[in-house]
C-alpha cells in the first residue's frame, strides 16, 4: 500500500513530514481500514490517486485498464473507509472526481499477525503479498526501459543486497535510520526543477535462515 509509498511496517519509523517540517498526511491502519483495501482493484485505485493526484472513476479506468463501473464501485467502498474522498471543486457538470485522503499509510504487520479475527490475518497477507508483486513489477518496468533515460539517471540508480548479521533490535533500528535517510530528502526538489523525476525507494528488511 505503497504513496504510494505508502506502506511502513516498522513499530518505530520516524513519522514523515514535508522538507519544511509539516507532516504529511499518513494514515495509521486499522483492521478496519485493512479489510477495505484488502482487495487488488482497490489497493491499485489508491496507490493511483497517491501517486498522481485527483482523478474521476472514467481515467483512473483507463489508466488501470478497468471499467469506469468497477472503479466507481471500488472508489466508493474506499470512501466508506476514509481512504479516498470527493475533490468537487474540480468538477464540471456531472463529473465526480475522487482524491486520496492521505499521502500515505504506516502500520506494524505484526500487529495483524497475531489478530484474533481470521479476516484481518487474510487481509494483511494479501497486502504485503501484493506489496511485493508491485515492488517486483515497477523494478522489472524499470529495467525494460532503463536505456529511454538519460545517461545521467543511467549512472544514478542502484539495485544492491546486502547480508548483515543482526539481532531483531539492530534490525529494527537499521530500517528506522533508513527511512529517516529517506524521509530527509522529500520536497528538496521543487516539482517542476529540470531534469528532476519521482524516485521510488523500496526497503525490504527480512532475516535469513543460517542453513
Amino acid at each position: 500500500m505503497t504513496e504510494n509509498e505508502n506502506a511502513s511496517h516498522g513499530e518505530n519509523a520516524p513519522r514523515p513530514h514535508h522538507h519544511d517540517g509539516t507532516d504529511r498526511r499518513i494514515h495509521n491502519v486499522d483492521a478496519r481500514t485493512l479489510r477495505a483495501v484488502a482487495h487488488p482493484l482497490r489497493l491499485r485505485l489508491l496507490n493511483t490517486l497517491r501517486e498522481f493526484g485527483p482523478a474521476t472513476a472514467s481515467k483512473l479506468g483507463e489508466r488501470l485498464g478497468e471499467s469506469s463501473g468497477a472503479t466507481s464501485y471500488h472508489l466508493r467502498q474506499l470512501a466508506e473507509s476514509g481512504m479516498v474522498e470527493d475533490a468537487p471543486e474540480l468538477g464540471k457538470g456531472r463529473e465526480r472526481w475522487w482524491r486520496s485522503v492521505h499521502d500515505g499509510s504506516m502500520f506494524n504487520a505484526a500487529d495483524f499477525k497475531t489478530h484474533a479475527d481470521p479476516e484481518v490475518r487474510g487481509a494483511i497477507d494479501f497486502v504485503l503479498h501484493e506489496t511485493a508483486t508491485v515492488h517486483a513489477q515497477e523494478l522489472n518496468t524499470w529495467l525494460g526501459t532503463v536505456g529511454d533515460w538519460s545517461e545521467e539517471w543511467q549512472r544514478s540508480w542502484d539495485l544492491s543486497d546486502f547480508k548483515i548479521r543482526l539481532t531483531p533490535e539492530l534490525a529494527l533500528e537499521l530500517s528506522t535510520k533508513l527511512h529517516a535517510v529517506v524521509e530527509s530528502y522529500r520536497d528538496v526538489v521543487p516539482e517542476d526543477t529540470e531534469g528532476s523525476a519521482v524516485v521510488r525507494t523500496h526497503l525490504h528488511t527480512f532475516p535469513r535462515p543460517s542453513e
